[in-house]
């Protein structure tokens, strides 16, 4: 079965409560190479009853948004597999004519700065309800970064959204960690300890972090007035995602706040990488789209296999290496073959 997308969904499981909504803004495409959908079949294996709601309409009465109530544990958020502006802008800034994640291919169907706006409205519609950032967009905002499309530096992610909590890099583990973490109710102490995760914090808890593992960054007002604090930031940030363990945490002041990111977790292993593969995906698009058009970027992957995550490139124009890391972990073949298997007997394969 689907990830249920609606309330006759939800139902139809005989579930009269959800433990986890995903806001995603690619269409629901059940496969390991979309992460939404590897995030929630992850939530799933766990024992979590997981909803997905593609692509929610941000510009009516935003019944999408309220559809399917409010879940036990938390809102999940994510932009998909692009950062929105780079889905919705040339290089030239010109606004492109189509989305590869949509059926049909066609545009709009997602905001700018996606994290930014479904966050904003779940937070004012459910206030109370812990909401969790994650995919590239959050993932690689996480801290003050250059914004090409404003042509200015901008502020963490989690300060502009109003986020509970950031998951950066490949969601695997720590969204199992989260998810343990607010089994009993929103506490953000324990949501604290874990690693991979950001949060802003004050300055009485910062003052507590300082130690031979914390790297204070340079504050967001001090890279505006000069671009050379940011790169002084960028080089920080950059040598440690070179490191194969790393134990740092980075902090840095925005406003009156402070942004803390905990240390990575270590790179997945073998058995690790082929749990989240081996997950029971569909491996096509959700029925909902059926007679309205090939989703592009589902074409164009849908007969091939990924057999590892990371890169050690560091190419300036790809986010792989800055997402899922410089290192190379890798499937077993057992796995691999038993994709080649379940692909070959697709029926339009």
């Amino acid at each position: 079965m689907f990830l249920p997308t609606t309330n006759k969904e939800v139902e139809a499981r005989g579930w009269d409560e959800l433990d986890v909504i995903i806001f995603s803004g690619d269409a629901y495409i059940d496969h390991p190479a979309f992460g939404a959908s590897v995030i929630g079949r992850i939530l799933e294996a766990e024992g979590y009853r997981v909803a997905i709601v593609p692509q929610p309409n941000w510009r009516d009465d935003l019944r999408d948004f309220k559809k399917l109530g409010k879940p036990r544990l938390f809102f999940a958020v994510t932009a998909g597999a692009m950062d929105s502006m780079v889905n919705h802008y040339t290089a030239n800034l010109r606004l492109r004519s189509n989305d590869a994640y949509t059926p049909g291919g066609k545009a709009g169907f997602r905001p700018d700065r996606t994290v930014d706006t479904y966050t904003k409205i779940l937070k004012r519609l459910y206030p109370h309800t812990p909401v969790v950032v994650g995919g590239i967009e959050a993932s690689l905002r996480r801290l003050t970064h250059y914004d090409y499309w404003s042509d200015r530096l901008q502020q963490s992610i989690l300060a502009t959204s109003g986020a509970d909590l950031l998951i950066y890099g490949m969601g695997d583990k720590p969204i199992r960690e989260v998810a343990k973490a607010l089994r009993n109710g929103f506490n953000m102490k324990l949501l604290r300890g874990l690693r991979q995760v950001g949060f802003l914090a004050d300055k009485e808890y910062v003052e507590r972090l300082y130690n031979g593992k914390t790297i204070v960054l340079n504050s967001f007002e001090e890279c505006q007035r000069d671009k050379h604090k940011f790169g002084e930031n960028f080089k920080e940030i950059e040598v440690l995602s070179n490191m194969m363990e790393c134990e740092t945490t980075l902090v840095e002041r925005v406003d009156q706040s402070y942004v803390v990111i905990t240390p990575p977790h270590a790179t997945l292993t073998t058995e690790e990488l082929d749990h989240s593969f081996d997950l029971p995906y569909e491996r096509a698009p959700h029925p909902r789209y059926k007679g309205k058009g090939d989703i592009p970027a589902w074409e164009m992957i849908k007969h091939s296999i990924n057999i590892h995550r990371g890169c050690f490139g560091g190419c300036s124009f790809c986010t792989i290496s800055a997402h899922q890391g410089k290192f190379i972990n890798s499937r077993s073949e057992r796995s691999i073959l038993a994709e080649v298997k379940r692909l070959t007997q697709m029926p339009d394969f």
